[in-house]
Protein backbone atom coordinates (compact mmCIF):
# COMPACT_ATOMS: atom_id res chain seq x y z
CA UNK A 1 0.00 0.00 0.00
CA UNK A 2 0.75 3.65 -0.72
CA UNK A 3 -0.99 6.35 1.95
CA UNK A 4 -0.07 10.05 0.68
CA UNK A 5 -1.57 12.11 3.45
CA UNK A 6 -1.12 16.26 3.69
CA UNK A 7 1.30 16.47 1.11
CA UNK A 8 2.40 20.21 0.50
CA UNK A 9 5.50 20.56 -1.82
CA UNK A 10 7.01 24.28 -2.98
CA UNK A 11 9.76 25.61 -4.92
CA UNK A 12 11.31 29.04 -4.33
CA UNK A 13 10.17 31.50 -7.27
CA UNK A 14 11.81 34.84 -7.08
CA UNK A 15 10.74 36.41 -3.82
CA UNK A 16 7.85 34.19 -3.84
CA UNK A 17 7.02 30.36 -4.19
CA UNK A 18 5.31 28.01 -6.20
CA UNK A 19 2.94 25.29 -4.68
CA UNK A 20 3.56 21.99 -6.91
CA UNK A 21 2.02 19.98 -4.37
CA UNK A 22 -1.10 21.42 -2.31
CA UNK A 23 -2.78 19.54 0.34
CA UNK A 24 -2.81 16.04 -1.70
CA UNK A 25 -3.93 12.81 0.12
CA UNK A 26 -4.22 9.51 -1.59
CA UNK A 27 -4.57 5.81 -0.81
CA UNK A 28 -3.69 3.20 -3.02
CA UNK A 29 -4.21 -0.55 -2.05
CA UNK A 30 -2.05 -3.47 -2.72
CA UNK A 31 -3.36 -4.77 -6.24
CA UNK A 32 -4.97 -1.90 -7.63
CA UNK A 33 -4.16 0.68 -10.07
CA UNK A 34 -4.93 4.94 -9.35
CA UNK A 35 -4.56 6.71 -12.02
CA UNK A 36 -3.82 10.31 -12.34
CA UNK A 37 -3.67 13.10 -15.25
CA UNK A 38 -3.98 16.87 -15.75
CA UNK A 39 -2.52 19.79 -18.00
CA UNK A 40 1.38 20.20 -18.41
CA UNK A 41 2.63 22.30 -15.14
CA UNK A 42 -0.43 21.00 -12.70
CA UNK A 43 2.13 19.09 -10.11
CA UNK A 44 1.48 15.40 -11.49
CA UNK A 45 5.20 14.97 -11.68
CA UNK A 46 6.25 16.37 -8.54
CA UNK A 47 3.53 13.91 -6.80
CA UNK A 48 4.99 11.54 -8.26
CA UNK A 49 8.74 12.68 -6.91
CA UNK A 50 7.36 12.74 -3.64
CA UNK A 51 5.66 9.47 -3.56
CA UNK A 52 8.63 7.79 -4.93
CA UNK A 53 10.67 9.56 -2.03
CA UNK A 54 13.33 11.27 -4.94
CA UNK A 55 11.50 14.37 -3.37
CA UNK A 56 10.67 15.14 0.34
CA UNK A 57 7.84 16.98 1.12
CA UNK A 58 7.79 20.19 2.96
CA UNK A 59 5.04 18.83 5.30
CA UNK A 60 2.78 15.25 5.25
CA UNK A 61 3.50 11.75 4.86
CA UNK A 62 4.55 9.14 2.25
CA UNK A 63 3.94 6.00 4.42
CA UNK A 64 5.59 3.08 1.74
CA UNK A 65 4.37 -0.51 3.13
CA UNK A 66 3.85 0.94 6.62
CA UNK A 67 7.28 2.91 6.73
CA UNK A 68 7.13 6.26 7.07
CA UNK A 69 9.63 7.69 3.84
CA UNK A 70 9.22 11.66 5.18
CA UNK A 71 11.09 10.53 8.48
CA UNK A 72 14.13 8.65 6.53
CA UNK A 73 17.41 10.46 5.62
CA UNK A 74 18.59 10.26 2.13
CA UNK A 75 20.09 6.87 2.77
CA UNK A 76 17.67 5.72 4.41
CA UNK A 77 15.08 6.49 1.18
CA UNK A 78 17.37 5.19 -1.68
CA UNK A 79 17.32 1.81 0.61
CA UNK A 80 13.59 1.97 0.69
CA UNK A 81 12.93 2.90 -3.16
CA UNK A 82 15.67 0.19 -4.28
CA UNK A 83 13.93 -2.48 -1.94
CA UNK A 84 10.15 -1.21 -1.69
CA UNK A 85 9.35 0.87 -5.22
CA UNK A 86 9.56 0.04 -8.78
CA UNK A 87 10.17 3.10 -11.07
CA UNK A 88 8.59 3.36 -15.01
CA UNK A 89 10.16 6.11 -16.44
CA UNK A 90 8.63 7.43 -19.58
CA UNK A 91 11.14 6.20 -21.39
CA UNK A 92 12.92 2.90 -21.04
CA UNK A 93 16.34 4.21 -20.51
CA UNK A 94 18.05 0.44 -20.89
CA UNK A 95 21.56 0.03 -20.92
CA UNK A 96 22.51 -0.50 -24.28
CA UNK A 97 25.46 -3.54 -23.62
CA UNK A 98 23.02 -5.76 -21.43
CA UNK A 99 20.93 -8.17 -22.71
CA UNK A 100 17.30 -7.81 -21.83
CA UNK A 101 17.57 -10.53 -18.60
CA UNK A 102 20.56 -8.80 -17.40
CA UNK A 103 18.65 -5.47 -17.29
CA UNK A 104 16.99 -7.23 -14.61
CA UNK A 105 19.70 -9.26 -12.69
CA UNK A 106 21.66 -5.89 -12.32
CA UNK A 107 18.87 -4.80 -10.16
CA UNK A 108 19.55 -7.17 -7.56
CA UNK A 109 23.21 -5.75 -7.28
CA UNK A 110 21.70 -1.98 -6.26
CA UNK A 111 19.48 -3.26 -3.41
CA UNK A 112 21.65 -2.44 -0.48
CA UNK A 113 19.53 -4.19 2.41
CA UNK A 114 21.57 -7.44 1.83
CA UNK A 115 18.53 -9.34 3.63
CA UNK A 116 16.29 -8.53 0.59
CA UNK A 117 19.38 -9.17 -2.09
CA UNK A 118 19.28 -12.88 -3.62
CA UNK A 119 21.71 -15.34 -4.42
CA UNK A 120 22.39 -15.76 -8.68
CA UNK A 121 20.55 -18.70 -9.34
CA UNK A 122 17.49 -17.02 -7.73
CA UNK A 123 18.10 -13.54 -9.06
CA UNK A 124 18.43 -15.76 -12.94
CA UNK A 125 15.07 -17.40 -11.84
CA UNK A 126 13.35 -14.36 -10.89
CA UNK A 127 14.20 -12.27 -14.00
CA UNK A 128 13.13 -15.07 -16.36
CA UNK A 129 10.02 -15.66 -14.93
CA UNK A 130 8.96 -12.05 -14.92
CA UNK A 131 10.79 -11.86 -18.96
CA UNK A 132 7.79 -14.92 -19.26
CA UNK A 133 5.19 -12.39 -17.62
CA UNK A 134 5.87 -9.48 -19.92
CA UNK A 135 6.20 -11.87 -22.52
CA UNK A 136 9.34 -11.33 -23.72
CA UNK A 137 10.73 -14.96 -22.41
CA UNK A 138 11.92 -15.59 -25.69
CA UNK A 139 14.32 -12.06 -26.58
CA UNK A 140 15.93 -12.97 -22.97
CA UNK A 141 19.31 -12.34 -24.68
CA UNK A 142 18.55 -9.75 -26.71
CA UNK A 143 20.04 -5.88 -26.32
CA UNK A 144 17.76 -2.88 -26.55
CA UNK A 145 18.73 -2.41 -30.05
CA UNK A 146 17.47 -5.40 -30.89
CA UNK A 147 13.94 -4.73 -29.30
CA UNK A 148 11.17 -2.34 -30.32
CA UNK A 149 9.87 0.06 -28.62
CA UNK A 150 6.95 -1.95 -26.91
CA UNK A 151 9.66 -4.80 -26.26
CA UNK A 152 11.78 -2.00 -24.50
CA UNK A 153 9.18 -0.89 -22.49
CA UNK A 154 7.98 -4.49 -21.50
CA UNK A 155 11.59 -5.09 -20.29
CA UNK A 156 11.25 -1.47 -18.40
CA UNK A 157 8.10 -2.25 -16.68
CA UNK A 158 9.59 -5.95 -15.88
CA UNK A 159 12.52 -4.46 -14.30
CA UNK A 160 10.33 -2.13 -12.19
CA UNK A 161 9.16 -5.59 -10.07
CA UNK A 162 12.74 -7.13 -10.10
CA UNK A 163 13.16 -6.38 -6.10
CA UNK A 164 9.22 -7.12 -5.42
CA UNK A 165 8.20 -3.77 -4.75
CA UNK A 166 4.98 -3.20 -2.92
CA UNK A 167 4.52 0.10 -5.45
CA UNK A 168 4.71 0.72 -8.61
CA UNK A 169 5.24 4.31 -9.65
CA UNK A 170 4.59 4.85 -13.09
CA UNK A 171 5.30 8.05 -15.26
CA UNK A 172 3.71 8.25 -18.68
CA UNK A 173 4.65 5.02 -19.89
CA UNK A 174 2.63 4.98 -23.11
CA UNK A 175 4.22 8.46 -24.24
CA UNK A 176 6.68 7.10 -27.20
CA UNK A 177 4.08 4.08 -28.51
CA UNK A 178 1.28 3.99 -30.80
CA UNK A 179 -2.37 3.01 -29.57
CA UNK A 180 -1.81 -0.78 -30.38
CA UNK A 181 1.17 -0.69 -27.69
CA UNK A 182 -0.16 1.70 -25.37
CA UNK A 183 -3.28 -0.48 -24.82
CA UNK A 184 -0.86 -3.22 -24.82
CA UNK A 185 1.55 -1.53 -21.80
CA UNK A 186 -1.87 -0.95 -19.86
CA UNK A 187 -3.02 -4.27 -19.94
CA UNK A 188 0.09 -5.54 -19.07
CA UNK A 189 0.62 -2.97 -15.94
CA UNK A 190 -2.90 -3.88 -14.69
CA UNK A 191 -2.26 -7.50 -15.07
CA UNK A 192 0.89 -7.32 -13.50
CA UNK A 193 -0.45 -5.01 -10.82
CA UNK A 194 -3.39 -7.67 -9.63
CA UNK A 195 -0.67 -10.73 -9.97
CA UNK A 196 2.06 -9.18 -8.14
CA UNK A 197 -0.12 -7.20 -5.49
CA UNK A 198 1.67 -4.21 -6.09
CA UNK A 199 -0.09 -0.60 -4.64
CA UNK A 200 0.35 1.25 -8.98
CA UNK A 201 0.27 5.19 -9.21
CA UNK A 202 0.25 5.75 -12.97
CA UNK A 203 0.48 9.61 -14.27
CA UNK A 204 -1.24 9.11 -17.74
CA UNK A 205 -1.88 12.13 -20.10
CA UNK A 206 -4.22 9.21 -22.04
CA UNK A 207 -8.11 9.86 -20.78
CA UNK A 208 -9.43 6.88 -22.44
CA UNK A 209 -7.28 4.72 -20.30
CA UNK A 210 -8.76 5.95 -16.90
CA UNK A 211 -12.27 4.04 -16.57
CA UNK A 212 -10.09 0.45 -16.70
CA UNK A 213 -8.44 1.55 -12.98
CA UNK A 214 -9.69 1.08 -10.00
CA UNK A 215 -9.68 5.16 -9.57
CA UNK A 216 -8.98 7.84 -10.84
CA UNK A 217 -7.71 11.47 -10.64
CA UNK A 218 -7.75 14.96 -11.81
CA UNK A 219 -4.30 17.36 -11.20
CA UNK A 220 -4.60 21.17 -11.45
CA UNK A 221 -2.72 23.90 -9.85
CA UNK A 222 -1.11 21.49 -7.30
CA UNK A 223 -4.53 20.13 -6.03
CA UNK A 224 -5.81 16.72 -6.55
CA UNK A 225 -9.53 15.51 -7.11
CA UNK A 226 -11.48 12.73 -8.15
CA UNK A 227 -12.57 12.19 -11.14
CA UNK A 228 -16.74 12.24 -11.63
CA UNK A 229 -18.64 9.06 -13.81
CA UNK A 230 -18.98 12.04 -16.52
CA UNK A 231 -15.67 13.00 -17.09
CA UNK A 232 -14.67 9.47 -17.25
CA UNK A 233 -16.77 8.52 -19.93
CA UNK A 234 -16.24 11.87 -21.76
CA UNK A 235 -12.46 11.13 -21.64
CA UNK A 236 -13.28 7.60 -22.83
CA UNK A 237 -14.79 8.80 -26.01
Amino acid sequence: MIDLTHLTLTFPDGDGVVTAVDDVSLTVAAGTTAGITGPSGSGKSSLLAVASTLIAPDSGHVIIDGIDATGLNLGERAQLRRSRIGLVFQQANLLPSLTAVEQLQVMNELTTDRRRRAGRPAVARRAMDLLDAVGLADHARKRPAQLSGGQRQRVNVARALMNDPAVLVVDEPTSALDRERSAQIVDLILELTARFATATLLVTHETRILPRLDSAWRMVDGQLGAMTADELTAGAA
